[in-house]
């Protein structure tokens, strides 16, 4: 088998620049309450069968927090500083918010934006990296939702291409991850210091299904393993992590040069048979050698501290750190990052154009990217397939 690199289709998948009335901030969701806490853990495990009693367990992480997510104040902190982004180029679009699993719904948010003369929404996902849960989830459920919300027909969604590698999003993680690694230095923990870039573990096959499907330069399919350093395994979910990782450790190189780093993942759930992309950081973790002075945990497979990352990371790894004495830093996410929201408008701006003006070059920085703007029937497959929104 060739071990040339595939064609990367993906960033021959665009579509023409069009214009838009406005934008739809899509999210996750979560609960504002004790009362909450429940009825959305059966949103996002609706059809699948989870039992209240088991539900109550993953609650537990909530109630510690009394009951409230903080991903949906931090959506509403995103919504603002994409506003006033907006505002700042003239570029007169309103932004609305809606939600997967919990209030604002999708269908409420198209239900208004149709209600106040949209016709054609452009998406801004909050999330990265190519995946079911990350990318294709989201445009099913707003294709379900028009449904919902009898306007099948009446609205455009086209939906932002994921920016994994944008600049917007890389450079707020090399800041966060040289800030963590000089926290060590300073403490007197950086003679060996290592690095985990922490993400959301999912199902191995979605995994490896993730992303577009490849040819290699004669044609033949790309190979499911091999150790390449291109597909070493999670598909393209893994190939934009590890690529995104190397590229901050390259940027920090000049101040940290040698620290070791690794991809690892947490918050996994469901059927304990199932397998999931490994190591969770907790083993990986327990695992490192006893001689590594310090760890910094980034968490770069989320845009935002929420429930995952103030618990699995927060108090889960930050206490396996402590078991073995191991200092530690977690670092930010990209959150309100003036450049990383001025990146989710520069994306805008690669779709929009108003009154003639030039659309945006589209900006990555690695070979993956920049990625599709449509995505073909057999990407990041899921569940059963349903109708989705046109274009990825």
């Amino acid at each position: 088998m060739s071990d040339e690199k595939p064609v990367l289709a993906a960033s021959s998948r665009t579509v023409p620049p069009a214009t838009y009335d406005c934008i739809l901030l899509a999210g996750f969701g979560g609960p504002e309450g004790q009362d909450d806490v429940i009825p959305y853990l059966r949103n996002v495990t609706r059809g699948r069968g989870v039992p209240d009693e088991r539900l109550e367990e993953v609650a537990q992480h909530y109630r510690h927090f009394g009951g409230i997510s903080p991903i949906n104040e931090q959506n509403r902190r995103l919504k603002a500083a994409l506003e006033a982004e907006i505002a700042q180029r003239a570029l007169a679009l309103p932004v609305y918010w809606g939600n997967r699993f919990w209030a604002p719904h999708f269908a409420d948010a198209l239900k208004e934006l149709h209600a106040d003369g949209h016709r054609r929404v452009l998406v801004l996902v909050t999330t990265a990296f190519s995946s079911y849960s990350g990318c294709r989830a989201y445009r099913e459920d707003l294709a379900s939702a028009l449904t919902e919300a009898g306007l099948a027909g009446e609205l455009v969604l086209d939906k932002v291409r994921q920016y994994f590698d944008h600049p917007g999003f890389v450079q707020p993680n090399v800041d966060a991850v040289r800030g963590g690694l000089r926290t060590l230095a300073a403490d007197g923990n950086a003679t060996r210091p290592h690095v985990m870039f922490a993400t959301h573990s999912i199902p191995s096959a979605a995994a490896d299904a993730s992303g577009p499907r490849e040819v290699l330069p004669d044609g033949s399919p790309v190979p499911t393993g091999g150790g390449q350093e291109w597909n070493a395994g999670g598909g393209w979910y893994g190939a934009q992590q590890r690529a995104v990782a190397a590229l901050v450790m390259d940027a920090v190189a000049d101040e940290f040069p040698g620290v070791e780093w690794s991809l690892v993942y947490q918050s996994r759930s469901g059927d304990p048979r199932v397998p999931w992309l490994e190591p969770d950081i907790n083993r990986a973790i327990a695992a490192l050698p006893s001689d590594v002075s310090g760890l910094v945990i980034s968490p770069l497979g989320f845009v935002s501290d929420h429930m995952e990352v103030a618990w699995d990371l927060d108090n889960e790894a930050l206490d396996t750190c402590a078991g073995r004495g191991l200092p530690a830093v977690r670092v930010p996410t990209v959150g309100v990052d003036p450049r990383f929201v001025a990146g989710l408008i520069d994306l805008v701006q690669e779709r929009h154009v108003a009154d003639g003006a030039q659309s945006l070059a589209r900006a990555a920085l690695t070979d993956l990217g920049p990625w599709q703007d449509v995505c073909p029937t057999d990407c990041c497959v899921g569940r059963a397939p349903k109708a989705t929104i046109a274009s990825a």
